[in-house]
């Protein structure tokens, strides 16, 4: 097969039977359990596994301790003791002053608190008086009273907390043993790669999936080390992936796993070794290759060191080489396994997509189990918390998909609200709360489906969380800051359905409030129709939030003199519209009637976006020459802008969410002047009403 031949998918096959595939053949290789361990100082064992149990050297404590400052008696001497009839004891004869933490003296069994004695002469010796009697063992910690020698401190398999530590060293141990870190190579693969923080061309793709696939393998125990990028180039990635077999555990190589000209893995693998899935019926994640590889020669690894140069990139792997050998038992000793030759050590690898979302997750579904039954864990399963979907997603039949979405408790109800779903959408996983599964043969979820979150944050954190579904608006951003600040731990979940979505979403029960800027062309009033029209059994607190300018998005100098609506109808403009329901959609056709212009003589107004920003990206990339939105998202893209409105943007309360505790917080920061200033300062805003009640709409308020 020559390097440019196409490499169809194997198979399309469930999750469960990829990896099923992917276990028969590491457990027929010794594979598949607790990697060897190693021996590490107390000092650097925390978060380590034991990988053997860990028993009492001594006891603790070793000798019978004073538990208090006192004196040290027998206890017998000490009977019949009162007030009446004191009991007096010879010092350095029948009581021995100790302090906390002393050993007993011989014949002796209890302390006695100093402060409940008094010293004195008796008989003409030096004697304590005591008033009342003490029992055996008062005030004493008798040897082994924490722990026994030969008694199970910890047992295997155990992750080391601080306490832990703590109990090793008390019971004698200088050392653990514990399970060696799984040593991870990941190869970034693609001729467009640059570097991050590069000066960025067109076609520059920056390289940062080994960045959060590191990450996680770190963040599940394993040990990485990050391979430079390498361009399409069949012979150059099948060398890296057989040099880095040699010194680690696992290769992953992110990239190249689907059926294009340049997508190598696969046959990379089968040429090294042996291919056991290509294709998983998954979204996102597709393209997964799991496979294994031979690598001729010792039986022990070699000590790992960087590959290839570097581009930002750099090995990150522990220095120690013992910790590089593995456990004897890796040999496979089944001929009819996946081995070549019966002498070679076996490499497990990753082919994982190169779309962000996609390599990320599908890391997590096939890596993550495999690092933790090398480091002898039981799988952890998130979180799960029941959920209201708040509107209709549909999914393809044939695969299983992994919905990202925001999650926030309205009322008594918890609601789940779809991300975007692109896999290249990192931005889906950045703002996402958990996941919904939609498995294989399901078409999706209608709008109010009861669905199990998966959830990146605990409950508690969700129960805290406001919920923004509504228009889209920059301010809504530097409010989510503010409030990550002022109230460290909290977070706002917001979703941008535009001005008219927002008001449903209310309506249904699904948000705290709602950004809206919905124009009544009769009365020239903001809001208020809508609320009364879309809400009339909802009492709702219109609060001021923002006023804004509103007008065309333009290029940097406006290169096709772009100088009103009146512009959008030349046939060398291409425009890029708001979606329907957002009120910038509303205000841009008030004025195209005020205008007398034909939407349909305008190219591009069938053509939709759900943020501002999003609008700015199209002018900006050249995929529009403009678009309706904010002075502020112009600013932030460096762009030129021809004003043609102040509008407002209120937010929308429910009347029984205005006195929340969960709003509290938000209502707090809006209320400050340093914020407003925040705001004033994106430019294209006015805050002369940030924070007032406008009105109060609703039956309660009629």
């Amino acid at each position: 097969m020559t390097a440019h031949t196409h490499s169809p998918y194997l198979e399309d096959i469930p999750l469960e039977e990829a990896l099923a595939r992917w276990w028969t053949a590491l457990a027929a290789a010794n594979l598949d359990g607790p990697l060897s361990g190693e021996s590490v100082a107390l000092e650097d064992a925390a978060g380590r596994i034991t990988a053997e149990p860990v028993w009492a050297r001594v006891s603790s404590p070793h000798y019978h301790a004073a538990a208090m400052d006192g004196y040290a008696v027998r206890a017998e001497d000490t009977r019949g003791a009162s007030e009446t009839r004191p009991v007096h004891l010879a010092v350095d004869q029948q009581a021995f002053y100790v302090d906390t933490g002393d050993p007993l003296p011989p014949n002796t069994n209890a302390v006695i608190m100093v402060e409940e004695v008094q010293r004195q002469l008796h008989a003409g010796a030096d004697a304590i008086e005591i008033l009342s009697a003490v029992a055996p063992w008062q005030h004493v910690r008798p040897m082994g009273e924490d722990m026994v020698a030969t008694e199970l401190i910890l047992p295997a398999n155990h992750r080391l907390r601080p306490q832990d530590i703590g109990a090793a060293a008390g019971a004698g141990h200088a050392r653990l043993n514990v399970r060696r870190q799984p040593r991870v190579a990941i190869q970034p693969t693609g001729t467009e790669l640059v570097a991050p923080g590069s000066n960025l061309r067109p076609g520059d793709i920056v390289e940062y999936n080994s960045l959060v696939l590191g990450a996680l393998v770190r963040e599940w125990g394993g040990l990485v080390t990050r391979l430079s990028p390498l361009a399409a180039d069949y012979a150059a990635i099948r060398d890296r992936i057989a040099e880095a077999a040699r010194s680690h555990d696992l290769v992953i190589v992110n990239a190249g796993s689907s059926a294009g000209s340049e997508d190598f893995t696969a046959r990379i693998v089968a040429e090294l070794g042996r291919v056991l899935v290509h294709g998983i019926a998954i979204r996102p994640g597709h393209p997964v290759i799991l496979g294994v590889i031979n690598v001729p020669g010792t039986e022990e690894l070699q000590e790992p060191r960087e590959l290839g140069g570097s581009q930002g990139c750099s090995g990150e792997g522990d220095t120690n080489p013992q910790s590089a050998i593995r456990n004897p038992k890796s040999k496979i000793p089944n001929p009819q396994s996946a081995i070549r030759n019966p002498q070679s050590k076996i490499v497990p690898v990753a082919g994982l997509p190169g779309y962000p979302v996609s390599a990320a997750m599908t890391c997590e579904l096939v890596v993550k189990p495999l690092l933790t039954r090398w480091l002898g864990q039981a799988p952890v399963d998130r979180p799960k918390i029941a959920a209201t979907l708040t509107r209709k997603v549909v999914s393809p039949m044939g695969e299983e998909e992994f919905m990202r979405v925001t999650v926030g408790q309205v009322g008594e109800r918890v609601v789940a609200t779809p991300l975007p779903g692109g896999s290249g959408v990192l931005m889906s996983l950045v703002r996402a709360d958990g996941i919904v599964r939609i498995p294989r043969g399901e078409q999706g979820f209608e709008a109010g489906a009861a669905v199990t979150v998966e959830l990146y944050r605990s409950p508690d954190a969700i129960r805290q969380t406001p919920v923004a579904i509504g228009s889209h608006d920059l301010t809504l951003d530097l409010l989510a800051d503010e409030l990550g600040q002022r109230y460290p731990g909290r977070s706002l979940s917001s979703a941008n359905v535009g001005s008219l979505g927002g008001l449903l979403a209310l309506g249904r029960g699904e948000a705290h409030f709602a950004g809206s800027h919905l124009l009544d062309e009769e009365t020239g009033e903001y809001n208020i129709a809508y609320i009364q029209r879309i809400l009339p059994q909802t009492p709702v607190i219109l609060l001021g939030f923002v006023q804004r300018e509103q007008g065309l998005i333009v290029p940097k100098g406006n290169p096709k003199g772009i100088r009103g609506l009146a512009d959008l109808i030349n046939p060398d403009v291409v425009f890029i519209n708001r979606q329907r329901g957002a009120g910038t959609r509303v205000l841009l056709d008030y004025r195209l009637r005020q205008a007398g212009i034909d939407p349909r003589a305008i190219q591009g107004y069938a053509r939709q976006e759900f943020t501002h920003l999003a609008v700015a990206a199209a002018v900006a990339s050249g995929a529009a020459d403009c678009g309706m939105g904010i002075l502020a998202a112009a600013r932030a893209l460096d762009l030129d802008f021809v004003p043609l409105d102040m509008e407002r943007y209120d937010l929308v309360i429910p009347a029984r969410f205005f006195g929340d505790a969960v709003l509290a917080p938000l209502l707090s920061i809006i209320r400050d002047p340093a914020f407003a200033a925040r705001v004033q300062a994106l430019g294209g805003y006015a805050t002369p009403q940030m924070g007032e009640v406008l009105a109060r709409i609703g039956p309660a308020n009629a």
